[in-house]
């Protein structure tokens, strides 16, 4: 049910990082980062 529920919220949150329009690369690959960040944070 966990694993369930946190690939649910990853797929939510990476589809709310792409429609919020990342301009280059660039700041493709710092959202990226920034999210997997906030879900380590989030599962520990």
């Amino acid at each position: 049910m966990m694993k369930r529920l946190l690939g649910l919220v990853m797929l939510i949150s990476f589809t709310c990082t792409l429609l919020t329009g990342c301009n280059t690369a660039r700041g493709f690959g710092e959202d990226i980062k920034h999210l997997g960040s906030s879900i380590s944070h989030a599962a520990s």
